[in-house]
């Protein structure tokens, strides 16, 4: 038997005053309370870290620079005029968010994106600013 859970009156109530009918709030407020509950709280943090890393105009920059293939650091740093250092930070980010890969070769490091959604994300941004 199934239990049923009793939908937050609090939400009720100020359901049925903006809509100006309780049934329909209760039906409301237990929809939202089944889409609520579907939320995972961890995969909410971990996809808005991967939207911060995307929100930097250089790491973005960085990113349709990767479109084309690996990059070492020094690639990088010398496409855009910047410090290695700072380079490196932003690389960081990225790969922390899973955006880009690092590979070893030697005493360099070489990047790549990480998968080909990255790039279709870029794409959809582009698309939805009419780019």
């Amino acid at each position: 038997m199934t239990e049923v859970v009793e939908i937050w009156d609090p939400c009720v109530e100020r359901l049925a005053r903006l809509t100006g009918d309780r049934c329909k709030a209760k039906t409301a407020a237990r929809k939202l309370q089944n889409l609520t509950d579907k939320i995972d709280e961890s995969e909410l943090t971990v996809e808005a870290e991967v939207f911060k890393a995307m929100s930097d105009p250089f790491r973005l920059a960085i990113l349709k620079l990767l479109r084309e293939g690996e990059l070492c650091v020094c690639e990088i740093m010398t496409a855009f005029d910047k410090p290695q250092s700072s380079t490196s930070h932003h690389l960081s980010i990225l790969k922390r968010a899973g955006l880009v890969k690092e590979r070893k070769d030697g005493k360099w490091s070489r990047y790549r994106l990480s998968e080909g959604a990255v790039i279709e994300m870029m794409n959809l941004a582009g698309l939805m600013t009419g780019d």
